[in-house]
């Protein structure tokens, strides 16, 4: 995440505050500034262009600070929420403020990389749109169809979150993750399977998205990653189809991206080394894997494991680069 600073008194900010904790000023995030901006004490902001604006009516409900067009609405973030947790649902409340946490974190990073983001209401062919589902009384299974991701808010609660990743022996699983990683099967459909070049260019890096996905599903859970996966690829899981390849290695490309960003303007990158790099890979080859070796060094230090427990060999980093590619030109 970029770094935020108060208009007011020049404190450091983070990306959910809605009041700054030195001077009182009451926040709120303008989507189309990408920054948090002061609000008056009704929380209405008027930018430069004279236009007025008004914070979020969820943020009571899920602490949203993105700001509204309309007093009394909601902002564009919460407008790709399609289902919530009934009101009678604490549990699933308290894990649904989690996971719209974590969207918004989300979609700011993709509005930062250029990649359009609208929901169903307003693009019913093509837009996006997020069920987040209490799985206290029915359960859930996470995934997306068609432009609908929806997200178990069970994966909100630390110590649900845990307990899976052991028994699947991942050595990653966080709520933003879960995000990153089906918004990429979103953006597979909308960017790859409608561009035949770009398409056929996906199945010789990822394989052939049509084989059947209930035997890969059934074959992965029986029999395990294939020998030696980890020549060719981000993790386990994304041996089992195609479709699960392609999103593992979005939402790295968005785990990179993201952590590059916050090294930078927080000071432990500087700008000039992160920019003139012919291609993204040799981008990874040469800031991001001295970066995460790091981290992964810092954490280590804490009694903690690994930040970044992942290997790019070159197979990766060409999917990387596909995956690169997939930004639009002008942003």
């Amino acid at each position: 995440m970029k770094a935020y600073t108060c208009r007011v008194c020049a404190s450091p900010l983070y990306f959910e505050n809605s009041v700054c904790v030195s001077c009182g000023t009451p926040l709120g995030y303008s989507r189309q500034e990408r920054d948090i901006v002061p609000v008056d004490a009704a929380g209405v902001y008027v930018d430069a262009e004279g236009w007025i604006w008004h914070v979020c009516r969820n943020l009571g409900l899920s602490g949203c600070t993105w700001l509204a067009p309309l007093e009394g609405g909601q902002c564009a973030a919460c407008d790709l929420t399609r289902t919530r947790p009934a009101d009678d649902d604490p549990r699933g409340l308290s894990e649904f403020v989690v996971a719209e946490r974590a969207k918004r974190h989300l979609v700011a990073e993709l509005d930062t990389l250029g990649f359009r983001v609208a929901p169903k209401s307003e693009d019913p062919v093509n837009g996006l749109s997020f069920d987040l589902l209490s799985s206290v009384q029915t359960p859930v299974i996470t995934g997306h169809s068609d432009g609908i991701v929806t997200i178990d808010l069970a994966e909100g609660d630390d110590s649900h979150r845990e307990r899976i990743r052991h028994e699947l022996d991942e050595p990653y699983r966080t709520m933003l993750g879960h995000f990153r990683h089906e918004v990429g099967h979103f953006y597979e459909w909308r960017l790859v399977e409608s561009d035949p070049e770009v398409l056929a260019r996906a199945r010789e890096l990822f394989g052939d998205e049509t084989v059947d996905y209930d035997a890969a599903i059934q074959r992965h859970y029986d029999e395990g990653a294939p020998a030696g996966w980890r020549d060719r690829f981000i993790s386990a899981y994304a041996t089992m189809h195609p479709y699960e390849d392609f999103a593992e290695t979005w939402a790295h490309y968005l785990h990179i991206c993201d952590t590059v960003e916050t090294a930078v303007v927080t000071g432990l990158l500087p700008v000039t080394g992160t920019i003139g790099y012919p291609s993204f890979a040799a981008f990874v080859a040469d800031v991001w894997i001295p970066l995460s070796t790091a981290l992964n060094l810092v954490n280590r230090s804490m009694g903690e494991g690994d930040l970044y427990p992942f290997v790019l060999p070159p197979a990766v980093l060409d999917k990387l680069e596909f995956v690169a590619s997939l930004r639009p030109t002008a942003a």
